[in-house]
């Protein structure tokens, strides 16, 4: 538990910087510091994630919240090199993360639960599997990208109203870049939840049983509907503002209580 402890202050420490760094920033482009302090907060996270998972596959909430943290900031990193004002989001999105993380060490600190299981590699059943928590873990992380560009569009259309920038909403995309961000994040997400729906229903094929109605599932079903719903509006009726991202941050929601909510419930409540 120490070492573990340990680790978890150390990928702390590597986010720290990225997280900070928005708060300072003074140009209209990401430079070599900004890529710099953006690689070793991802490789702050993947390591300490890989060190964890080298004794075996943990199921618990800690190690849930981090393997998110992770896979965001892997798919930020992406984002910000192809989309254009991508990058800007990193006001928002590095100080969530690293509250994700910091929740995360103290959850870990503090399990006295079960040893990890080993990592599935032989069967076809477990190829199914760990393509399938590959597919959740990348439908989460573009969803919480989401998540986060419809936030800055809350900000910044209320920045608007009141006439009055502030620190932040100088930090942030424009309205119209967010909501150019917010919809290809949600395709995105779309497309790889669909996917994730896909390949538990081929690991429920290949052990030759039913596809599983539990939370899990019956949340990705209503997030696919909505985020689906969503897209369907923003293309057909031109649904922008607040009103599209509430809707995004419900499927957010939705998708957050699938996976690391399940994850809590069976920490705090299941024995």
């Amino acid at each position: 538990m120490p070492i573990a402890f340990l680790i978890n202050l150390t990928a702390l420490a590597a986010l720290l910087p990225a997280a900070l760094l928005p708060w300072r920033w003074r140009n209209d482009r990401p430079d070599m510091v900004f890529w710099a302090v953006l690689a070793v907060a991802v490789a702050g996270p993947v390591a300490a994630i890989s060190v964890q998972l080298g004794g075996g596959w943990s199921t618990g909430f800690g190690a849930a919240l981090w393997l998110s943290v992770a896979v965001s900031l892997a798919a930020f990193t992406a984002s910000a090199a192809l989309l254009r004002q991508a990058w800007r989001l990193a006001a928002l999105l590095l100080p969530y993360l690293l509250c994700l993380g910091l929740l995360g060490t103290i959850w870990i600190a503090a399990e006295t639960g079960p040893e990890p299981a080993s990592l599935p590699t032989e069967s076809e059943a477990d190829v199914w599997l760990l393509l399938h928590i590959a597919v959740s873990l990348t439908t989460y992380a573009l969803a919480t990208l989401a998540a986060v560009a419809a936030a800055a569009v809350f900000l910044q259309e209320r920045s608007l109203k009141r006439k009055r920038r502030s620190s932040l909403t100088e930090r942030l995309p424009s309205v119209a870049d967010a909501e150019r961000l917010q919809f290809h994040f949600l395709a995105a997400a779309e497309t790889v939840l669909g996917l994730g729906i896909l390949t538990g229903v081929g690991l429920a094929w290949v052990q030759a049983q039913a596809l599983p109605l539990d939370h899990k599932t019956l949340l990705s079903l209503l997030a696919f509907a909505v985020i689906g719903l969503l897209l369907y509006l923003q293309s057909r009726t031109g649904l922008r503002g607040k009103r599209a991202g509430r809707l995004v941050l419900v499927a957010y929601l939705l998708l957050t209580l699938a996976y690391p909510g399940v994850k809590f419930v069976t920490d705090m409540l299941i024995v």
